[in-house]
């Protein structure tokens, strides 16, 4: 089916999350043309699901002895070997000035009597340098302003449109978006660049953090421009999502990091502690190690429950003040965290790797761009420090605007006529199938058996359909997703970071370096030879 419609910008961003918004907003000051897209509502995005807050170090406000330094230190280390160095520097440096500019967009954080910020811990940093709003709603505070800041700046948005194919010229060049309205109707937004903002693919799993849009379409859109991804074995799974009984499916509430850092502690049904001399921080230990420990705890059934623990948070007194989202989601489940510990278990939360990019967005194809959880700039590696999501959004979608601008002033990326665009076919397995196989054998501890297991499922269920409405993008995106997180893990044999191998339990030195994937003509992903898929990025990453 051949676009029925077309509209023209300079730069047409995807998704409505910190990155792109804040993407958006800079090139509008840079004097682009621009429009947003987004397949829901423009506030249906994973930013508002945020709780922890932004990891930053202010000049005037931190720890004594914190520093920027150290938050470098600590975001390496939780990287577990693959963070690209330059990356972590560069994002991390740039992120005070990234919120002093979220701030005066109109974000308003917590504060103190004096007017300066307040601060929380979380695991994996060596101090209190968390930035929080609205106690434990920081991801909602922050898209309220910037899609204030939206409105206020009239940039238009396109809501209830979803992205389908990247339109290139023939020289292979990004020309513009094929896009799907809510009724399947097809249309063409006519642009030399398109940044992907999508987030990430937490529906590919039954249970997540993420909400319904969290489906791997801007990953999938980049391989099928021809992009390579990477780290995509590197699936980050919250330790602590609120269990709402067996079975639990789609987005479930989170508990956020940060009431552990205000000191609650995870234990068992006996009230034995979980992390108790299972690493130094403990229950503040990084994401990856305390999801494994939970999972090897459920395991091994101490406390007879095998299916969740509890993080006791019956010592924090202002639960409702500090924590109102944790507070009314457990109230809803029936749980007074003032009296009861809370039942939690570890559930699908963020993409570690994804389509490979600069910090300034770009891409192996000319023209086409990401930032946000959809792009693997190298800062988190094999595992994402608590709270540098945000920070990654508000630092790159800057820099990806201002390299937009760049690239076109100098004539790097420009305007041309499309070619024809037309809904493409792509490889579609059942939904319902393919989180159930993913989430029994690819989350947290693979082996190979298992992994065979979800290959040959999707090897014989997939059907070849033409992407002609939201539902097909989607699935056939999380279908991508998938096939490509199975390949890059059956290769990795050892464990490292958010990638749990039963088989392979020990870090091995030979893997610490990337795996890159790309598609083949048939659109399945396959491992790619760094220098063979692009010299210029592969040197950052093989």
């Amino acid at each position: 089916m051949a676009a029925r419609w077309e509209a023209r910008a300079d730069l047409v961003v995807v998704g409505t999350g910190v990155a792109g918004l804040t993407a958006a907003l800079r090139a509008r000051e840079l004097g682009l043309r621009v429009l947003v897209v987004t397949k829901a509502a423009g506030d249906d995005g994973n930013t508002r699901w945020a709780q922890g807050g932004v990891a930053v170090v202010m000049e005037d406000q931190h720890d004594p002895g914190d520093s920027v330094a150290r938050h470098v230190e600590d975001t390496l280390t939780a990287g577990a070997g693959l963070c690209d160095d330059a990356a972590v520097a560069t994002i991390i440096s740039d992120g005070p000035a990234a919120v002093r500019r979220l701030r005066d967009r109109g974000a308003v954080f917590d504060a103190k009597p004096d007017g300066r910020l307040e601060r929380t811990r979380e695991g994996g940093h060596s101090a209190f340098r968390v930035v929080h709003a609205g106690g434990d709603a920081t991801g909602a505070e922050v898209e309220r302003a910037l899609l204030k800041a939206t409105v206020d700046g009239r940039v238009p948005l396109l809501e209830n449109h979803v992205a389908v194919d990247a339109v290139k010229t023939p020289l292979g060049a990004v020309a513009g978006l094929l896009v799907l309205d809510g009724n399947g109707v097809p249309g063409v937004l006519t642009a030399p660049a398109v940044l992907l903002a999508t987030g990430g693919l937490g529906q590919m799993y039954q249970a997540t953090s993420n909400p319904s849009v969290a489906t791997g379409d801007g990953l999938a859109l980049a391989l099928r421009a021809g992009a390579v991804a990477a780290d995509v074995e590197f699936i980050q799974f919250h330790p602590t999502v609120l269990y709402t009984g067996r079975g639990a499916r789609g987005r479930c509430p989170l508990v956020t990091e940060a009431v552990r850092g205000e000191g609650a502690v995870l234990v068992d049904a006996t009230g034995a502690r979980v992390m108790k001399g299972v690493h130094p921080l403990e229950d503040l230990a990084p994401r990856d190690v305390v999801a494994a420990a939970i999972t090897r705890h459920m395991a091994q059934g101490p406390g007879g429950v095998d299916d969740h623990v509890f993080l006791d948070a019956t010592a924090l007194h202002d639960m409702a003040t500090r924590f109102p989202t944790v507070h009314a989601a457990c109230a809803a489940a029936g749980v007074d965290p003032a009296v009861d510990p809370i039942p939690v278990a570890p559930a699908a939360h963020f993409a570690c790797g994804g389509v490979v990019s600069s910090v300034d967005g770009r891409t192996g194809v000319t023209g086409l761009y990401a930032v946000g959880e959809v792009a693997r700039t190298g800062l988190h590696g094999a595992n994402r420090l608590a709270s540098n999501s945000l920070l990654e959004g508000l630092v790159c979608g800057t820099r990806a605007a201002e390299a937009v601008a760049a690239d076109l002033a100098v004539g790097f990326i420009a305007p041309a006529r499309a070619v024809d665009a037309v809904l493409p076919t792509a490889p579609v397995a059942d939904r319902d199938m393919l989180q159930r196989v993913m989430s029994r054998y690819a989350a947290i501890g693979r082996d190979a058996e298992g992994l065979a297991v979800v290959g040959s499922v999707l090897d014989v269920s997939t059907v070849d359909k033409q992407l002609e409405s939201r539902e097909l993008v989607e699935d056939a995106a999380l279908t991508t997703a998938a096939r490509a997180l199975i390949a890059a893990a059956q290769q990795r044999t050892e464990s490292r970071g958010c990638h749990v191998r039963t088989d392979f339990t020990e870090r091995s030195p030979s893997w610490q370096r990337t795996q890159l994937v790309r598609l083949t003509p048939t659109g399945q992903p396959v491992l790619a030879d760094p220098v063979l898929a692009d010299p210029v990025l592969a040197e950052g990453v093989a």
